[in-house]
């Protein structure tokens, strides 16, 4: 993706936000000098932890079809997840556009429930796992929406307006789209880690390649490592 291409999703996506009444820390605002300076002092944690912005076309260069917009706004310690004490939650503001994938995925680690904040209506087709937790073609799985159990068969597909949502556990495998119009998406999940605990169906990344033709209004989590160190 180009970085002018990147920028412009981020302006488009901030105002989204906005206009659901969701307000985001103030750290998201912060220029690429401000936050590098920061997160090499006081607010360390906001790049230990990869708090931030985060556009992905998960390296298929086909944004607008397979792609997703997301902000982490808070999340724990990978050493706190594996130890069972401390800061054991994230959570993370998304969009997805009308008829954009996020592709066939599963986690080995997180639960997550994915909530419906606003917008057309958040489709969810989901698959289970065969006995190595692998993609099972033939396979459902049993879901909780709102604290009701759903049973759904192999491909079928939640149905999520405004308000709704559901857990999905590891194993659970799921692919997503707005329908009917660009959905803002909350997710509520265990500690987050998006460089190993992602586990997608086909061969895809998880984070887009860069085309660096402007400089960056605003850095992305994949950024940080090159920028930050």
């Amino acid at each position: 993706m180009k970085r002018s291409e990147i920028n412009d999703i981020l302006a488009q996506g901030a105002a989204f936000i906005a206009q659901h009444g969701v307000v985001l820390p103030p750290f998201v605002h912060w220029g690429p000098e401000e936050l590098v300076e920061r997160a090499r002092g006081d607010a360390r944690q906001i790049a230990e932890r990869r708090l931030g912005w985060d556009i992905t076309d998960y390296g298929a260069g086909r944004f607008d079809e397979m792609g997703l917009f997301l902000v982490t706004t808070r999340n724990g310690d990978l050493s706190e997840r594996n130890s069972g004490t401390g800061m054991l939650y994230a959570e993370k503001v998304m969009i997805s556009r009308n008829e954009q994938l996020s592709p066939m995925h599963t986690h080995v680690h997180k639960v997550e429930d994915i909530i419906n904040r606003g917008g057309a209506t958040l489709v969810i087709e989901l698959y289970g796992s065969d006995d190595a937790g692998g993609f099972a073609e033939d396979r459902g799985c049993t879901v909780a929406c709102d604290g009701i159990a759903r049973e759904v068969p192999p491909g079928g597909k939640l149905m999520l307006a405004p308000g709704e949502s559901v857990t999905l556990r590891p194993g659970d495998w799921h692919a997503f789209w707005g329908e009917g119009g660009d959905v803002l998406i909350g997710e509520v999940s265990t500690v987050n880690d998006d460089l190993t605990d992602n586990i997608f169906r086909e061969p895809i990344g998880r984070f887009a390649t860069v085309e660096e033709d402007v400089a960056p209004d605003h850095l992305l989590v994949s950024d940080y490592d090159r920028w930050i160190g």
